[in-house]
């Protein structure tokens, strides 16, 4: 077996490195001759009049029976008007496209009834959230058409914006495309008494991005034409419209950006280049509002930012060309693309804010690396992890049950790739061994990965344990995940092993196996190899 990288010598790590990119930028060179890989030209902006008013998700309807909050989804077929005059078929929860916004408090008891009106099978999964793997929403946890499903769970976890999508197997690209996505929004104690902006749909906005491709009857097309991320579409939606305009009438506006899109990153700033501060990552809020004129999204990530606003004035959130890293012919993956997202508006008189706090979170400290009791490395290449595609019947690590550790993550493919982890929210302790940016500082459970940099996270399995049910570790450029980029792990509790037994018709997983790499004090699984 092809070691992991970080047990190789430098020279020869190199060495590997340089001879990977030389065959890559020649595969790539005959797609472009043979026209498989668009053009280096920066892609042009379908664009038209920002004159349509941000539509809002509505907050979910929900229940409280015998303690725990109900909520519904229904996953169904409609037709939205994403663009002026045109009618497009797309999916949504609860409508035509997208779906609601779920909402609820640190320990709180939450169920959501999910039915699926498709003609085809579809799961939720809820990105961000810890809770049982059973409950998680995977590729295990498929749901028939024409029936429901019920996880059920406490939050226990801070205040912080979420979301759900599908995660079928092999499909999650096509299910996320056609506009099945919401977000879930959590909130405890400490967050509700911070002087925030936290008037839903007034001064607290959702915003969803997503970008698109279409025909020129209106429909949704989802040929990447060979593009080795996905499909990069040309026109661009905000809360599924395109021209989008949000009202303002507060000093201060909370935008609560997420990349919904299925493989292009974002470098969100406004035409005007005016600050903002940041003050919330994937995982809650940041320990102080970072000032900053730029955040970069990969698809999956999450930041929550604030922006300043003075009487009369309007100003465009940008999607800047974005700095994808070293990575292969960048002008192919986006790296040369801007795009107009939201128009904010404001109105001829504002409401006061109030300054924002100093300090956002009491900066309870997470796991440290002299906490770690294991460290596993991956290695991402083309479509496989540590030279590994995803396999139903296969448990690739076996953490246990309150244990901290660390995972050192690489890509060497040289194109755009991210990692993102159910169940935890983790750190990056450093990038390449220098501490990561101010950015990266808070809870995350989606990282992008720049080509040929090696990132440390720490992360601890807590609360649940199941031998039988697998969480998913992969990459949430979606074509990627779902042509192999994925792996999976249980977390066991004292005794167990990992049978990883699914509920999708695949049958029994594997147990962990030893990957040949000299550890017999402990299981080394074959995807993530221990040191």
């Amino acid at each position: 077996m092809d070691p992991s990288p970080s047990s190789l010598p430098e020279s020869r790590r190199t060495r590997r490195t340089a001879l990977r990119r030389v065959l890559i930028a020649a595969i790539l060179a005959l797609f472009a001759v043979s026209g498989c890989v668009p053009a280096t030209e920066p892609m042009e902006q379908t664009t038209f009049p920002f004159d349509r008013r941000l539509p809002i998700p509505p907050l979910a309807d929900s229940q409280v029976v015998d303690g725990t909050r109900v909520f519904q989804l229904d996953a169904q077929e409609g037709s939205s008007e994403l663009v002026p005059g045109l009618q497009t078929p797309t999916w949504g929860f609860n409508g035509d496209v997208l779906g609601p916004t779920l909402r609820a408090e640190e320990g709180e008891q939450v169920a959501v009834e999910v039915r699926n009106s498709l003609s085809e099978p579809t799961t939720v999964h809820w990105h961000g959230m810890h809770l049982p793997a059973a409950m998680d929403g995977g590729p295990h946890q498929p749901v028939a058409p024409g029936s429901s499903w019920r996880p059920e769970w406490q939050i226990d976890q801070q205040a912080a914006t979420l979301w759900y999508h599908p995660h079928p197997h092999g499909q999650t690209e096509k299910h996320v495309y056609r506009g099945l996505a919401g977000m879930f929004i959590l909130d405890d104690a400490r967050s509700r008494q911070l002087d925030l902006p936290k008037d839903y749909g007034e001064d607290d906005i959702p915003v969803i991005v997503q970008d698109k491709r279409f025909d020129s009857g209106g429909g949704l097309v989802q040929d990447s034409q060979g593009n080795e991320l996905g499909l990069l579409g040309d026109t661009v939606l905000a809360n599924g419209v395109a021209g989008a305009v949000q009202e303002v009438g507060t000093e201060l506006v909370r935008l609560r950006l997420l990349n919904g899109s299925t493989a292009r990153t974002y470098d969100f700033g406004f035409d005007d280049d005016r600050r903002f501060d940041q003050i919330a990552t994937d995982g809650g809020l940041l320990a102080e509002p970072l000032q900053t004129t730029r955040v970069r999204l990969s698809p999956g990530e999450r930041a929550e930012i604030v922006v300043p606003m003075v009487p009369g004035e309007q100003t465009m959130l940008t999607s800047f060309p974005p700095d994808l890293g070293d990575v292969l012919v960048p002008s192919a993956f986006g790296a040369r693309d801007r795009f107009d997202v939201l128009l904010l508006r404001a109105a001829d008189q504002l409401q006061t804010s109030p300054p924002l706090p100093v300090r956002l979170s009491d900066g309870a400290a997470g796991p440290v690396a002299s906490e770690a009791s294991v460290t596993r490395s991956f290695e991402v290449q083309d479509r496989q992890i540590n030279g590994r595609s995803m396999d139903m019947n296969r448990i690739d690590a076996a953490p246990e049950l309150g244990s901290t550790e660390i995972w050192e993550v690489t890509n060497t493919h040289g194109v755009p790739h991210n990692w993102h982890v159910h169940d935890v929210q983790f750190q990056v302790l450093d990038i390449d061994g220098a501490a990561p940016p101010p950015e990266l500082r808070g809870r995350k459970d989606t990282v992008y990965l720049e080509p040929n940099r090696t990132y440390r996270l720490i992360m601890r399995f807590e609360d649940y344990a199941d031998p039988d049910s697998p969480y998913m570790f992969h990459c949430h450029l979606l074509l990627h995940e779902d042509q192999g980029l994925m792996g999976q792990f249980v977390v066991t509790g004292p005794g167990q092993g990992g049978s990883g037994q699914g509920g999708d018709g695949h049958g029994q997983g594997a147990a962990p196996d030893d990957d040949g790499g000299g550890h017999p004090e402990s299981e080394v699984p074959d995807t993530g190899h221990q040191h």
